[in-house]
């Protein structure tokens, strides 16, 4: 085994102690040389604090010295300057840079023209795409849709995280444009509900993708879906295109001068969805300033450099694949992209290859890696970070990890599409505890309550804003309703997220899973009643109920469904596993897994009918 990381660490081992104050048996604590060229380390000193401890209380103390630090350390560019960093002293609105014009993009792409923005990796052939060469690709883009479209138009991208997304990504907002974000492994009735919400004028997809030698349909999903005009690339000839939809070379422009629209900062961007506890997806709209959380995380807590290469498995459908695009451009990195799955020995090589140096996984991913081996050679000496969300990782799974690959710390990161990045997260300068957190993230503060409302180490966690990244509206729920209508009195107004966690005396957290019925299955929010209405009615059954239960060990949530049969009907609930499992692939979305069946007499329900799915996560875990 080679695997290793060229900054040595240093390894603890803890003896157990209680499930409250013990640490798993695996801890990698950071070098002299890691901490002294952080850059929290170069925070610290240049505001004049001690500790991090001492950092944190300042940048949520000072917020607006605080978020004007961060604008000024990414170097954004502005058209005109704000006027000031709030407009509002309304913690749910801040109003933040009121008065100021500028356009993210430009400051995504204004860093030296030799400098690498992307790397692809194709037939075990690696390609750099330099600035300015990303750049020119951007403005032709960006000259398409300003020849066809009008500014403020949403345009939809259904496609793999590669080149030609990234390129459409930048090149919408430059224009002036809003993407609108949707998973490449919807379904064509989740596609239609996501344009049904945001009314999209084009979507942007390939003829077609190849993922584990499997050819998955991209056009022809976006077609039955109803899309108004596709912009397509060709990955093959033969494909024939509907009147009025056009190949990608057709709609672009070769040559375009770059000349970013300029907006007010609270101008959308992009359109993301996450699920809540009704049936319609939430549709979470980000702002010019959302970029600045994102890239702020990258810098911050994944220690992200000018000249880092960056890779994470994702798409645009879900918020790292934005997150991923601002937190290494906006701090002077590359992107790494590898459009086939990420589980195969092809992904190991690519990391060595292209010189990985910050590289995100999910959870699922590394029990695939310990699974099949395939981490079992191989040289990852530039990697210094791995971080890992999505979902709830399981500590024997990264103890594993951060072994195998030779001690690099994992820093754990948790947040959501409405937080544009973290609320919390590790650093390079805190020791790397499987499946903890070290600390919110900066900028954001959380209390942790129990059920009566009282501060505690474990229950249910409420944020503190003001926060840039924080949404603000919601295009089709009531964005005050949501998240801050009937939150628990306390001395600050509080932001409800969600999530149980646990905090340990050391002030690490760890989380529990979710508070409400919205499950996180695969690293993807879904809501209770979307998987039940995938389902649907099944001959024998009376009533089902879905439900997420996270493994004793911990690890990510898994997909339980309960049923009640029909009176006097023998089921087999191996079968019907199966039959549920085809209907949510084909329905909602094939990365959502059935684990279990389990047959009971009643549902447990309150008094006004309402099924109560934290008793069933309870029996079950029992």
């Amino acid at each position: 085994m080679h695997l290793r990381c060229a900054t040595l660490l240093t390894v603890a081992s803890l003896a157990p102690v209680s499930e409250r104050t013990d640490r798993p048996p695996f801890v990698v604590n950071p070098t002299g040389e890691t901490v002294a060229n952080a850059n929290l380390t170069a925070l610290v000193h240049d505001v004049g604090v001690e500790t991090f401890e001492d950092l944190h209380a300042w940048s949520v103390n000072q917020v607006d010295d605080f978020w004007q630090r961060v604008i000024g350390e990414l170097s954004i560019e502005f058209e005109t300057p704000p006027m000031t960093m709030r407009g509002s002293p309304d913690v749910t609105d801040p109003d933040w840079l009121p008065g100021a014009m500028f356009n993210i993009v430009a400051s995504c792409l204004d860093h030296d023209d030799d400098a690498m923005a992307i790397i692809t990796f194709d037939s075990g052939v690696a390609k750099t795409i330099r600035v300015d060469e990303l750049r020119a690709l951007v403005a032709g883009f960006a000259a398409g849709f300003a020849s066809r479209f009008e500014r403020g138009d949403r345009v939809a991208i259904v496609m793999p995280m590669n080149l030609h997304a990234v390129v459409a990504y930048l090149g919408i907002i430059a224009a002036g444009g809003v993407v609108v974000s949707v998973a490449d492994s919807f379904a064509p009735d989740e596609i239609r509900v996501r344009c049904g919400i945001t009314e999209p004028v084009a979507v942007v997809t390939q003829d077609e993708a190849k993922r584990l030698e499997r050819v998955l349909p991209m056009y022809a999903k976006c077609v039955e879906a109803g899309a108004k005009q596709a912009i397509v690339v060709s990955t093959r000839p033969g494909v024939t295109l509907r009147d009025g939809d056009v190949w990608w070379d057709d709609f672009v422009v070769p040559g375009a001068p770059f000349h970013p629209v300029m907006q007010s900062a609270g101008s959308h961007t992009n359109v993301l969805f996450s699920s809540g506890t009704t049936s319609e997806p939430k549709a979470i709209p980000w702002t010019q300033t959302t970029p600045l959380k994102a890239a702020m995380d990258g810098r911050y807590h994944h220690d992200i450099h000018p000249g880092d290469v960056v890779a994470w498995p994702t798409n645009l459908g879900w918020m790292m694949g934005p997150w991923l695009i601002y937190a290494s451009l906006l701090n002077g990195a590359a992107m790494a992209l590898y459009d086939d799955a990420p589980t195969t020995r092809g992904f190991v090589e690519f990391v060595e290859h292209v010189g990985v140096t910050m590289l995100g996984v999910v959870p699922s991913i590394v029990s695939s890696w310990r699974g099949n081996g395939v981490l079992t050679e191989g040289d990852w000496s530039s990697v210094r970070v791995l971080s890992s969300t999505g979902e709830a990782s399981n500590p024997d799974d990264y103890s594993w990890l951060m072994q195998t690959a030779g001690q690099i710390p994992v820093v754990e990161y948790c947040g959501g599409t409405e937080i544009g990045g973290g609320y919390m997260a590790g650093t390079v300068v805190h020791p790397s505890v499987p499946s903890r957190f070290a600390t919110p993230t900066l900028g954001l503060d959380l209390v942790i309550l129990d059920e009566q409302g009282r501060e505690s180490d474990v229950g249910e966690v409420f944020l503190v804003p003001p926060s840039i990244g924080l949404s603000t509206e919601l295009l089709n729920q009531d964005h005050d309703a949501v998240y801050y209508r009937g939150t628990p009195k306390w001395n600050k107004q509080l932001r409800r997220h969600g999530d149980q966690l646990r905090r340990f005396p050391d002030g690490s957290l760890q989380a529990l899973g979710r508070a409400d019925d919205t499950m996180n299955i695969g690293g993807i929010k879904v809501a209770s009643a979307d998987l039940e209405a995938a389902i649907g009615s099944i001959e024998g059954v009376a009533e089902l109920a879905a439900i997420a239960s996270s493994p004793a060990t911990g690890g990510p949530d898994r997909l339980v469904v309960f049923i009640v049969p029909k009176h006097g009907a023998i089921l087999d609930t191996d079968r019907l596993a199966s039959m549920m499992q085809e209907r949510i692939s084909a329905r909602l979305n094939p990365l959502f897994k059935v684990h279990d069946v389990v047959t009971v007499d009643a549902l447990p329900r309150t008094a006004s009918h309402k099924v109560m799915r934290r008793v069933l996560r309870s029996d079950y875990r029992q």
